[in-house]
């Protein structure tokens, strides 16, 4: 047997086991996500859907996208919504707190809720 033929034997069976030892281990992605399920459980990163029912009442739009990220070693959402009047603003929360620490963008008061909380 040439070593061509070979190793086109051995190709497909090494990256059979080459697979199957990918699919059996966690992804960076996937750690990274066990990681934020458990900060969330253990009351070190406040859930989403807080951040996004906060904004719901005070401010008019739809979330267009949401982030999160670490930035200095803080975790920080970043929330960015499309206005009433085709505003794009961008809202900054701490994700341990939940505070509000920033927003960015024109017309932000247009999409202010009369009756929402301050």
């Amino acid at each position: 047997m040439t070593n061509r033929r070979l190793l086109s034997r051995l190709r497909l069976p090494a990256l059979a086991a080459l697979l199957t030892l990918l699919a059996a281990s966690p992804t960076p992605a996937d750690e990274a996500w066990r990681d934020l399920h458990q900060a969330v459980r253990e009351g070190r990163v406040v859930p989403l859907p807080e951040i996004l029912d906060w904004l719901e009442e005070r401010y008019a739009g739809q979330v267009l996208e949401v982030e999160l990220e670490r930035d200095d070693g803080r975790m920080l959402y970043e929330v960015e919504m499309l206005g009433p009047q085709g505003q794009v603003v961008e809202f900054e929360f701490d994700a341990a707190s939940g505070e509000l620490i920033g927003m960015e963008g024109v017309n932000i008061n247009g999409m202010r809720r009369e009756d929402g909380a301050e």
